[in-house]
């Protein structure tokens, strides 16, 4: 909590103006009880009217104050929550934002999502807490005790007697529900994620009729979800019962022995009315502790699921500075020995040696899981090699600055990916400053011209989130489109036509060969046909090089190549050229 707590610098106006007016309003609160006491033992004793005017005009004068005191307190501390809780969750994504792809699959989309909104949502609260209550609450119960023996010393004694009795009782209900209270937040990571799941996934869950399974799955989810609560909520139902029957017993004892000495005449009944107000208060102010334990408790929790994240360092950190000359000479792309594993398991690439000329393209094909997407992923430095090095154009792909290493590869993913806005507005992820005519180009080339024309609105085209309102090819080809707009020297298609039909396929590969000359085109395919007619073929399995020729080279020389043309294509058709 106090590492988090740095977010309210900007915010210590705030932090202190509210609590001085809380604090205000509780003086305001404690001298009630002596008024209403002064109302009974001089207005009604001696029926003076004016008098209990005068004393009541007084005290909603004082209500009026304290209210005023409370709004003013209740402002600062929703300028200063609302102000923390903007500045850590902006923070928050900005450090998530710089993670690699290695910490975001060690933490999770789920819990990421869950931390930057729940968590962050539940320091707001405490935040708020603690300017209107942190400082209101005990001051209460230590100046109503004070109050009370400025009273009568001796029947402030019940107070004393009375308040150890409820810190046992909060004590006893808080130390079983706090435990349960850090539970709650791993049973939302895990809600998370099956939300996520299903509305990702939503188009498989029906094709598979699994709408049941997924269904139970989440009810079950949620039920451990409420029975975590409904424990923590039957602990704290002891919490008003246990602290009302002490509260109740110690006003007894106040109006029996208060009763005892106004019948001797050394107390008034103002007094006695006054000192039951005091003790009303100490209990209202101790639940309010108990209460603010709970939101404490949460918020720690908080805090250090959120601290894991600022705490989690990016294994490729962002390089600053100038960009580096390119060597026309080097090779566009080189790996020197490199080995990768995702950590702990087997190596995905293994000892792999390619060297990659300006210019050429380059089809990468294997079996599932021979390391293909791995090889590719490694370029953009989108994970480091374990062990090696790669070159872009004659240096380490480590000392490029992030915003040249971006510029001079195109990637297109597996996934096809759009965001919501307008079409021209994903045709400009790579340069912004694109025009119309170059968006066109693109499009042109990602065989997506045709389609896109046909739209109602043209570039203005509202794309959904996902690009839900597009067929998988669509998007497909607007993502081949976004990655070729800025002309970048290195474009990597990773398995980016699977959605395609074969005429489809075939016309953006001749496209691409007659758009991209001079660029270095990586093509990653499981379609042997796709990579065929590549300058050169590189073959993995199991995350080495088995073989890298042409096509008909490889036919002859790399026997993985040939199992995989012939398990898709006839023997006519592998042997043609």
């Amino acid at each position: 909590m106090l590492r988090i707590a740095r977010y309210l610098k900007g915010f210590r106006r705030q932090v202190i103006i509210g609590p001085i007016f809380k604090l205000t309003e509780a003086i305001f609160e404690l001298i009630v009880p002596l008024v209403m006491a002064s109302i009974i033992d001089v207005g009604v004793k001696n029926g003076d009217t004016m008098f209990i005017l005068q004393r009541g005009g007084l005290m909603v004068l004082l209500g009026i104050l304290g209210l005023g005191c409370a709004l003013i307190c209740q402002y600062n501390a929703a300028l200063a929550s609302q102000g923390f809780g903007t500045a850590v969750r902006n923070d928050l994504f900005r450090h998530i934002e710089s993670l690699s792809h290695r910490e975001l699959d060690t933490i999770g989309a789920p819990s990421l999502i869950t931390r930057i909104t729940n968590d962050v949502n539940q320091l707001q609260v405490a935040v708020a807490m603690l300017i209107r209550l942190v400082i209101r609450a005990p001051f209460l119960v230590v100046g109503a005790a004070v109050m009370a023996m400025l009273i009568d010393v001796k029947l402030s004694s019940i107070f004393l007697i009375a308040i150890p009795f409820l810190v046992a009782v909060l004590y006893f209900v808080m130390s079983r529900s706090v435990p349960l209270y850090k539970s709650v937040q791993t049973r939302l990571d895990r809600i998370s994620l099956i939300t996520r799941e299903n509305l990702v996934g939503s188009r498989v869950i029906r094709a598979f009729s699994r709408q049941e399974r997924e269904q139970a799955r989440f009810e079950e989810t949620t039920d451990q979800l409420k029975d975590s609560i409904i424990r923590v909520g039957k602990l704290s139902a002891l919490l008003n019962p246990l602290t009302y029957v002490i509260m109740n017993a110690a006003i007894i004892a106040i109006i029996w022995f208060g009763g005892v000495q106004v019948d001797q005449g050394s107390l008034t009944q103002g007094n006695v009315i006054a000192l039951v107000n005091y003790m009303t208060q100490i209990i209202l102010a101790l639940v309010v502790v108990a209460n603010l334990v709970v939101i404490f408790t949460k918020a720690s929790a908080s805090a250090r699921r959120v601290n894991e994240v600022f705490d989690t360092r990016p294994s490729i950190p962002a390089v600053e500075g100038e960009a580096l000359p390119l060597q026309e000479d080097a090779p566009a792309i080189a790996f020197e020995n490199v080995s990768f594993s995702y950590g702990g398991g087997e190596r995905a690439l293994a000892g792999l040696s390619v060297s990659i000329r300006p210019g050429e393209t380059v089809g990468i094909i294997g079996g599932t899981g021979a390391g293909k997407s791995t090889l590719v992923n490694l370029i953009g430095r989108f994970y480091d090699a374990t062990e090696g090095r790669i070159s872009l154009f004659g240096s380490d792909v480590k000392d490029y600055p992030n915003r040249q290493l971006r510029e001079l590869i195109g990637i297109v993913p597996q996934k096809a990916v759009l965001f919501s806005g307008t079409l021209r507005e994903n045709m400009q992820w790579r340069d912004p400053d694109a025009d119309d005519s170059e968006i066109a180009r693109a499009l042109e080339t990602a065989q997506a011209s045709e389609f896109v024309e046909q739209l109602p609105d043209g570039y203005d085209t509202r794309i959904l989130q996902g690009g839900k309102n597009l067929s998988g090819g669509q998007k497909q080809r607007l993502t081949i489109a976004r990655a070729l707009v800025g002309d970048p020297r290195i474009l990597i298609l990773d398995d980016s036509a699977s959605a395609l039909d074969f005429a489809t396929d075939a016309a953006l590969r001749r496209a691409i060969a007659r758009s991209t000359k001079g660029m270095t085109v990586i093509m990653v395919s499981q379609r042997a046909h796709t990579v065929r007619q590549a300058d050169r073929i590189i073959v993995l399995d199991e995350g080495q090089v088995a073989g890298i020729g042409r096509h008909e080279e490889l036919l002859e020389t790399c026997q993985v190549y040939r199992e995989i043309c012939l398990s898709q294509l006839s023997e006519e058709e592998v042997s043609r050229q």
